[in-house]
């Protein structure tokens, strides 16, 4: 009777997902089409990686000896997916606020760093992995500044083993006047929120003034935490992401910081298409936050946020996806399934997911594209991963360790399909 009860609680239990260990041969992915990220794709090709970096990718080759091969025939090799623009792993239960470390009190948190507070046990984490997005740039929010985001790796013990590409960014959420048309009319008044958005924007410019100032100070005099926060913008060695969607707002956003010599990229970007000369004049990438919803505009194209990635990448704009929130980054990969439905080039399309994104998270010499020399960031789908109904990831490897792709969405279906029998 023991022995049975036992059976049932192992049966019921949801299991403990353990990183991996790291690569201990090397191993060959054979017979696959591989899609290296950069508009390449190769039939029944062989990719080889060994030690956490890939050294072969194309034609069947001979595998070296002793490695682990994995035969793909028929099956599709990708990079992994990276999901830009997320608060993962900083918020667990919305409704909770002692799970949530996405947002600090104050306007100016430009010295906050969101990579401290991720937790790596969170248990979305491993429902995103099981879709293919194997890296994350953990993004802080609210407030006019705030604060720093990091890139982390899916697979880790600790914020310190998920570290991927330490604060490489400060986010600004450029101040806008809100639409009154469904609140109720609670809302300020249009001339209130506008005195206030200029005032935002006036105590916006005087901050990049002062901070930059402080820079060419060079250590002299008293420190100060958010200025320190700068001085890597000003050297070029920490990007500034500003979240807007309105044209009128990202011609002025670009235009003040142009002005204090920062090249920002865009967040959010509703309108970026309106936009496109600007954006290419200034050599401004776009992240675009949301595809599956309704065009900001009422007289819009009700396809519009379908057709936008193509529009924008048309006009010469590097372009890559993202999702509000953090569950919702699993369905990245039909973000850009929609874009290839609605005229985007399928591998263009992929791009916007892996070696675009890279890019403008300046991760590119490392990640994004299937090539030699770069970490073993791959995924192994049964079918077409950008389409709901192929994805179907099978074997999932972050910098060459093989990583568990279970999660609690397969654990529950596990648990009631063993209760009806199914």
């Amino acid at each position: 009777m023991i022995a049975v009860l036992l059976a049932n609680n192992s049966v019921f239990a949801q299991a403990t997902i353990y990183p991996a260990k790291a690569q201990e041969k090397p191993v060959a992915i054979t017979g696959a089409t591989i899609h290296v990220g950069n508009g390449q794709v190769i039939e029944q090709g062989t990719l080889v990686f060994d030690q956490g970096k890939i050294t072969y990718v194309g034609a069947t080759a001979t595998a070296p000896p002793n490695a682990l091969i994995i035969d793909a025939s028929g099956k599709h090799v990708y990079p992994g997916f990276i999901a830009p623009n997320t608060n993962l792993g900083l918020v667990e239960v919305e409704s909770v606020r002692a799970t949530i470390d996405y947002a600090e009190v104050g306007e100016n948190n430009a010295h906050v760093r969101s990579l401290i507070a991720y937790n790596t046990d969170s248990k979305v984490i491993n429902t995103l992995r099981s879709n293919g997005i194997l890296l994350a740039q953990v993004t802080p929010q609210d407030g006019l500044v705030a604060g720093q985001s990091s890139v982390v790796q899916l697979d880790a013990w600790n914020w310190e083993d998920a570290a991927y590409e330490i604060d490489e960014g400060i986010h600004i959420n450029w101040p806008t006047v809100r639409s009154t048309r469904f609140d109720g009319g609670a809302s300020s008044s249009t001339d209130n929120q506008k005195e206030h958005v200029q005032a935002e924007i006036t105590k916006l410019d005087d901050y990049l003034r002062q901070a930059k100032a402080y820079t060419e100070l060079d250590g002299q005099g008293t420190s100060n935490a958010r200025f320190e926060a700068f001085k890597p913008v000003f050297r070029d060695d920490r990007k500034v992401y500003v979240h807007a969607d309105k044209a009128t707002d990202m011609i002025a956003a670009i235009s003040m910081l142009k002005r204090h010599g920062v090249h920002p990229v865009l967040v959010g970007g509703t309108e970026a298409h309106l936009v496109t000369e600007l954006l290419v004049d200034n050599g401004v990438p776009v992240i675009i936050r949301q595809s599956h919803s309704l065009p900001y505009a009422n007289d819009e194209d009700v396809y519009l946020p379908y057709k936008q990635a193509k529009l924008l990448t048309d006009a010469g704009v590097l372009v890559a996806y993202s999702i509000d929130g953090f569950w919702q980054q699993r369905n990245l990969p039909f973000m850009a399934g929609t874009a290839a439905a609605y005229g985007l080039d399928k591998e263009q399309a992929l791009a916007t997911i892996t070696s675009n994104t890279a890019k403008i998270l300046g991760i590119d010499d490392r990640t994004g594209t299937l090539e030699v020399g770069k970490d073993a960031n791959i995924i192994v789908s049964k079918g077409d991963a950008l389409d709901m109904l192929g994805n179907d990831v099978q074997r999932a490897f972050i910098q060459g360790r093989d990583i568990n792709l279970d999660d609690l969405h397969k654990q529950l279906f596990e648990r009631y399909e063993f209760k009806y029998g199914l």
